[in-house]
């Protein structure tokens, strides 16, 4: 926890890490007594009604859950498949695998079958907790999965073999249990990265992980309160099975005994998220910016005065200075941005309370974390304005403990006590830093290096505009010229306006930005390939060309 403060610097330099040698994130959240009457969970369902669940009650059904586990002797740090969305099982499940010393795997509940089978065999799953649409899908490669014994389905009344229902294994268990002792560096998650080069790679967390966060959420969010006069409350639409939903807003909040809203979407809808904000009087929310960008294409300008929110927080792509000004107007508060990466999260942001915002910057190191910008020859980067390599030193709680039976790749991660992210930014003359993209983005054109952000957020500034991804593409003469890929706010008249709109954009970004920065090509598409997170898939752009 941070101490209050109204100083970026002090509060920097006086931090030190307090992390216990034994430590459990169920034992540091559901477990606390001082807890136990106050609400941790408020389900919002599909008929709009409301469904609390206090403290008490999830530790009561985790521990029930973890008896279960405990009763199909599968042995200690067996992987735990859970493939659900936002809903109470889901946290009653990473829970119970907490309390038991089973390792957890969230996973998002929209994979495929091929996704879902990379990820159970790669981490050989025992057991698989699922709806019953996921039922479906594990039901198709459960053969080929030797390692995986039970499937536990929150939809199914009863028993049937190996598919096992889990009102059942709650009703027959005892809601006493006592949680085992784990070290803090003990593994506890494997959270899967998108892959944004190869396959998707299992990041093993460890228990210490939710300490390691603790600063990272308090910053953008600007101190949290479970008490009056601020009683704060956590919503987000990412999905629980991304380290932002999961480590970014649910576990951190529980830590401190605020409750979190939660509630089963299969698609992002700007129309209801401004109507869940208002209705629960949200008070604080993590908006990736895909989120930000379609809620502004769905409100662009009229203001919403219904809305309660204290903090904003935003990370995963850079927000551009016309979304940043939206917010303001529409959200009414500053957003935060953040950096981090699902190996080492929330290592930079912003806090509106403790320093200055910068337009395009991404802020300075969290208390705790030490971020340095380093060059190809591995020597750190000290000029302001010179862009490199973002690395953090690797002794920090928040960081991964290896690649989940990968040694080859974590070895490339993890180089001289220093974590090696693959993004790219540059420092001010301040220490904000400003991000340029993944190192796969960075376009080469003509001798310059251009970040694709900046691009798409002078091209986003037009209102016309719904969408945008920048890539670079072959050229023979400039090596790279850089395509931009837009999806238009009127999908309807595309083809009447595209060649008016294609010279705005392009005069913009010359006028704006730099002449060398504009998009040569302009490519108008329904929409834009995205990972599981929300984030722009720009490799798949490439393919394109």
């Amino acid at each position: 926890m941070l101490l209050r403060s109204i100083n970026y610097d002090d509060l920097y330099s006086n931090f030190r890490w307090d992390i216990p040698q034994f430590y459990n994130i169920a034992s540091d959240t559901i477990d606390r007594d001082e807890y136990s009457h106050r609400t941790a969970l408020i389900n919002f369902l599909n008929d709009g009604n409301l469904e609390n669940w206090s403290f008490l009650d999830i530790r009561r059904s985790a521990n029930k859950l973890a008896n279960a586990f405990d009763g199909l002797n599968v042995p200690c740090d067996a992987r735990v498949g859970i493939v659900l969305g936002q809903c109470p099982e889901t946290a009653i499940a990473h829970m119970a695998c907490f309390k038991s010393r089973k390792i957890s795997i969230p996973l998002f509940n929209l994979f495929g079958t091929d996704a879902l089978f990379y990820r159970l065999q790669n981490s050989k799953a025992s057991i698989v907790i699922c709806d019953q649409i996921g039922l479906l899908k594990i039901e198709e490669i459960f053969s080929k999965l030797p390692n995986l014994k039970f499937i536990i389905c929150i939809d199914q009344k009863n028993n049937k073999g190996n598919i096992l229902s889990f009102s059942k294994l709650l009703e027959k268990s005892s809601d006493n249990y006592f949680t085992k002792k784990t070290k803090a560096d003990d593994p506890a998650l494997i959270i899967y990265t998108s892959g944004t080069t190869g396959g998707p790679k299992g990041a093993l967390l460890p228990h210490q992980s939710l300490l390691g966060h603790i600063p990272g959420v308090e910053l953008p969010h600007e101190f949290l309160s479970s008490s009056e006069p601020v009683v704060d409350l956590f919503w987000t639409p990412a999905d629980w099975a991304w380290i932002g939903g999961l480590f970014d807003v649910l576990l951190p909040s529980w830590h401190f005994g605020i409750p979190v809203v939660s509630y089963r979407s299969q698609k992002f809808d700007p129309e209801f998220t401004f109507d869940l904000l208002s209705k629960l009087k949200i008070k604080n929310t993590f908006l990736p910016p895909t989120a930000l960008k379609l809620m502004k294409a769905f409100n662009p300008t009229k203001r919403n005065m219904k809305l309660n929110l204290r903090t904003v927080g935003s990370g995963g792509e850079a927000l551009g200075e016309d979304l940043l000004e939206w917010g303001k107007d529409v959200l009414g508060v500053g957003i935060n941005e953040f950096y981090g990466q699902t190996e080492c999260n929330l290592t930079i942001s912003n806090s509106g309370a403790l320093m200055p915002r910068k337009q395009g910057s991404i802020g300075k190191p969290v208390p705790g974390q030490e971020v340095k910008i380093i060059d190809t020859k591995g020597e750190f980067i000290n000029e302001p304005g010179i862009d490199g390599e973002i690395v953090v030193r690797y002794n920090t709680p928040v960081a991964f403990l290896r690649y989940w039976e990968n040694e080859k790749e974590t070895q490339k991660k993890i180089v001289n006590g220093w974590l090696f992210t693959g993004d790219f930014a540059f420092k001010d003359d301040e220490g904000y830093f400003y991000f340029k993209g993944r190192e796969d983005d960075i376009i080469n054109t003509a001798g310059y290096r251009v970040g694709p952000s900046e691009v798409e957020d002078c091209i986003m500034s037009n209102i016309n505009v719904e969408m945008v991804a920048v890539v670079g593409v072959p050229d023979t003469i400039r090596g790279n010229i850089i395509k931009a890929f837009i999806v238009p706010r009127d999908k309807k008249n595309v083809s009447t306006q595209n060649s008016k709109l294609k010279k705005v954009i392009q005069n913009d970004v010359k006028s704006k930005l730099a002449y060398h920065e504009y998009p040569r090509v302009i490519e108008f598409v329904d929409e834009l390939p995205m990972t599981t997170t929300g984030k722009i898939i720009r490799k798949d752009l490439r393919k394109t060309d």
